[in-house]
């Protein structure tokens, strides 16, 4: 049984998809013409400094994410009984299970984007090595009430969402308190927190212009 999960923002690199562009010039030209920029251009050169914005992020993952599960797919490997994906991979789940076509969820994606990235003064890290209980202890302990776990990865990996400057606070607290690692994620908010209830909000209103495929 076959399953493949797709990444999601933090993940991405400048050069992603190198060997990809060249393969797929239709899903290239359809997100050059979705987006309003080249693709291949911010994916492997990122001569802006884009790559880690968030609304350039997940079109630039999404984009890449299609490509290496169609390459597979031509390459006759087999086609996966699950999909899943980390938060924005969860989109390219979407598209390998047919719920929408490409072009339809990189507008999806591109509007998530969007939204997202006006939550600025937010961050994230990864807390390795104590369980959810004694995290959430932690943060009760140290009076972090705008700290939420965010992600529960594993029985040992964690998530923190919040202000920036409280997950930095944050880090030192959770190293002295047992955690093996302590990881600051490469993101530009606090994701799967309360602080995006506006872009959810917003973003609730925008699905509802387009239908969807049963998986």
């Amino acid at each position: 049984m076959t399953a493949y999960i797709f990444p999601g923002q933090g993940s991405q690199s400048k050069g992603m998809g190198k060997d990809l562009f060249s393969q797929f010039p239709d899903i290239v030209s359809q997100a050059n013409e979705i987006l309003g920029y080249s693709i291949t251009e911010l994916c492997l050169d990122d001569p802006h400094n884009q790559l880690n914005s968030t609304q350039y992020t997940q079109p630039a993952l999404y984009t890449v994410n299609a490509m290496h599960y169609l390459k597979k797919k031509e390459e006759g490997k087999p086609s996966p009984k699950f999909v899943a994906g980390h938060s924005l991979g969860e989109y390219s789940a979407l598209f390998a299970a047919n719920v929408f076509d490409f072009a339809t969820g990189l507008k999806l994606v591109k509007k998530r984007g969007e939204l997202m990235s006006q939550a600025q003064g937010g961050g994230m890290a990864a807390i390795i090595g104590l369980p959810a209980e004694k995290i959430q202890k932690v943060l009760n302990e140290h009076d972090l009430k705008e700290v939420v776990i965010a992600n529960y990865n594993t029985h040992s990996q964690f998530v923190i969402s919040g202000k920036k400057r409280d997950v930095s606070k944050a880090q030192t607290i959770f190293e002295e308190s047992g955690a093996s690692l302590v990881v600051p994620l490469n993101v530009s908010g606090a994701f799967h927190s309360p602080f995006m209830s506006s872009a959810q909000k917003e973003f609730e209103i925008f699905v509802k212009n387009f239908k969807f495929s049963s998986p």
